[in-house]
């Protein structure tokens, strides 16, 4: 008995379907996105007739402890967590006066001797308007 193959056929790649998914996607795509324009004022600012540059002194010095470690007072970080480096900032943002309210606000997941260091440094510099920031839990509201 004798068998006769047949000739195998070469299968084809059928592109069509796949051409019409991607235009698809494209379409929604194009549809769903929002383009927004921003628009500018060209505006004309007032020129000042003095150059002194007046440097305010706050009224209340704020020290942010973040979850990190990091520091900032008055919104400004400073570049390591040291003591030295603390009083230093604290006593150029006061300008020397420490009766001045300082508030200190800590992440919750912030180390306690983070707190403690900005605190100790703030009674070291003679301030005693010291207050820690907290928040009302969403359970007592």
């Amino acid at each position: 008995m004798k068998l006769s193959l047949r000739p195998r056929t070469q299968p084809e790649v059928n592109l069509t379907s796949l051409i019409d998914v991607v235009l698809l996607l494209l379409i929604f795509f194009m549809v769903s996105t929002s383009f927004v324009k921003q628009s500018q004022i060209s505006i004309s600012l007032p020129e000042a007739e003095s150059s002194a540059v007046v440097e305010e002194v706050p009224e209340q010095i704020d020290i942010m402890i973040m979850e990190t470690g990091g520091v900032l007072v008055n919104g400004r970080e400073l570049i390591n967590t040291r003591p030295e480096t603390i009083r230093n900032a604290l006593q150029k943002v006061s300008g020397g006066d420490n009766t001045l309210p300082l508030t200190i606000s800590a992440d919750a997941n912030a180390r306690h001797q983070d707190v403690v260091t900005a605190m100790d440094v703030a009674g070291r510099l003679g301030f005693t308007r010291i207050s820690i920031a907290t928040v009302d839990s969403p359970e007592s509201q």
